[in-house]
């Protein structure tokens, strides 16, 4: 008897007719129709100028709030969910916020170890090995006693993707990281999610799934591998970098008037 074939691999996000609300104003809409495919292991970077609803699309995503129409899907599962039958599905996915939105009546430390508390019910000494590795990772151990208003915006960001790896989630989704960082933290950035991308040993060197918004596409031409551009309420796929470079919109090419400087 032959073998079944292999079940195909699940698509993380697909969108149909999907249109987006503002978190402000569900009602006023700030993308429409947009059709999108995002495969396991893809590398996307979407791009806009400020206000075409670049972090508003994000938190969409994320399933802070629902699609005004259309119909998205998350693992195959209808978004947003909110059901605790359905939270494991939720939580393969995760989000970080520009600026980090970190609570600042908590140290940097507790702040990563929220998640493993509140989803896993774990104590401070049964978290307390895991926070340690991830601190240490990207680079907080200098910080971990303090709050967040008594460390830089640098470091705020990056305790922001800290918290969000802690449960090691399979897509993860970045809103502006690179807005207000030095250039040294740049680059971190940039060669960091080039490790996630590729599998880091610490997320047991699985590819992870990265969704980017960002007004800038300079310093992600040559790391992102799938590219799309939000303008005037549409989306609009680019696909492959080739495809992104021989763009003719004026936006794109805005976006792209100069080479990122590399430290």
């Amino acid at each position: 008897m032959d073998a079944s074939p292999p079940n195909p691999p699940q698509i993380p996000i697909e969108m149909n007719a999907v249109a987006a609300g503002s978190m402000r104003d569900p009602n006023a809409l700030v993308l429409e129709n947009v059709n999108w495919r995002v495969r396991a292991g893809d590398y996307w970077v979407v791009a806009g100028l400020h206000g075409a609803g670049k972090s508003d699309f994000l938190m969409m995503t994320a399933g802070l709030m629902p699609p005004t129409r259309g119909n998205y899907r998350l693992f195959g599962e209808e978004m947003p969910i909110f059901g605790d039958d359905r939270l494991s599905t939720r939580l393969r996915l995760g989000l970080v916020f520009d600026g980090g939105q970190l609570f600042n009546h908590l140290t940097i430390g507790e702040n990563v170890a929220l998640p493993l508390r509140y989803h896993r019910n774990l104590s401070p000494a049964e978290a307390e090995k895991e926070v340690s590795a991830m601190l240490d990772m990207t680079e907080l151990v200098p910080w971990a006693n303090h709050t967040p208003g008594a460390v830089g915006r640098n470091w705020q960001k990056r305790a922001g993707l800290a918290r969000a790896l802690i449960l090691r989630p399979e897509v993860l989704l970045l809103d502006n990281p690179l807005t207000g960082l030095d250039l040294r933290h740049g680059n971190w950035w940039l060669n960091f999610l080039d490790q996630l991308s590729g599998g880091h040993i610490m997320l047991h060197s699985r590819p992870m799934t990265l969704v980017i918004t960002t007004e800038d596409l300079r310093p992600w031409r040559d790391r992102a591998r799938q590219f799309a551009v939000l303008k005037g309420k549409q989306f609009i796929v680019f696909g492959s970098r080739t495809e992104l470079e021989q763009a003719t919109e004026p936006v794109v090419q805005e976006m792209l008037a100069s080479d990122w400087p590399r430290g």
